[in-house]
């Protein structure tokens, strides 16, 4: 007697299911579909880190076949990725401000003054140098992306804060005047502005990151000083009682 042979169902069953997405296709087809996305970022980043290499060397235009060049992809391919090339300059500013914030390393919020006045200054002069190449070209723009602006102001606020922790030991002890005008004075001479003049008049990094350290340890002195408006005060006081005696 002869053994009939069944076919195993295509589907169903332990081991004879095919896998497959809830729309019936084949899970090898989502795979697929995930590589090409995947692929397809890492080239928007590759275009992206392109037109930033040329921003870094100097260069304040970015022809298509330039990035292409540089990225190693064809010119067809950038208009692939980007309607066209603000779109993509706003992509690469995005990239740099992300870029940024990785290279942002804690910094000592006690000990001596002196180590973390060296540490915060060491650290802002190096990212303010990285970074002025897309500052520059940042000012160039008429007008910058929403994401860009919002991250731009997010890091301004940051190294504001910043500036509250490291120095929490100095700023806490003033009145709440005093502390304002001191923040901003640290606020201002650790700025990119700040930075920019420095190296627009000549200064190698290294001299103005000495400038810097010097300028806040300066700021920071006035902390040691009594208050100059009590001193004023108590001398208004002594004058107005001595004038009255003599009366």
């Amino acid at each position: 007697m002869k053994r009939s042979l069944r076919r195993a169902p295509e589907s169903g069953g332990q081991g004879g299911r095919r896998d497959a997405d809830q729309d019936g296709r084949p899970a090898s087809h989502e795979r697929a579909k995930d590589g090409r996305t995947e692929r397809g970022r890492q080239t928007r980043e590759k275009i992206a880190d392109a037109m930033l290499a040329l921003l870094d060397e100097g260069h304040t235009q970015f022809p298509a076949d330039r990035v292409a060049e540089r990225a190693g992809v064809s010119r067809r391919l950038v208009f692939h990725h980007f309607a066209d090339m603000a779109q993509l300059l706003e992509t690469a500013i995005g990239r740099r401000m992300d870029q940024l914030t990785a290279q942002i390393k804690p910094l000592p919020t006690e000990g001596p003054r002196t180590e973390r006045v060296a540490a915060l200054v060491e650290q802002r002069a190096r990212i303010l140098e990285w970074i002025t190449p897309t500052r520059l070209t940042m000012m160039c723009k008429e007008q910058l992306s929403e994401r860009v602006q919002e991250v731009t102001q997010q890091m301004l606020q940051f190294a504001r804060r910043r500036l509250t922790e490291v120095f929490a030991q100095e700023l806490d002890t003033l009145p709440d005047d005093r502390r304002t005008d001191l923040l901003n004075g640290l606020d201002a001479v650790t700025s990119w502005g700040a930075w920019h003049h420095m190296r627009g008049i000549g200064l190698e990094p290294d001299a103005a990151r000495r400038v810097m350290e010097v300028t806040v340890r300066a700021l920071l002195a006035e902390t040691d000083r009594p208050d100059p408006g009590a001193d004023r005060s108590d001398t208004a006081r002594g004058e107005a009682g001595a004038g009255g005696r003599e009366a």
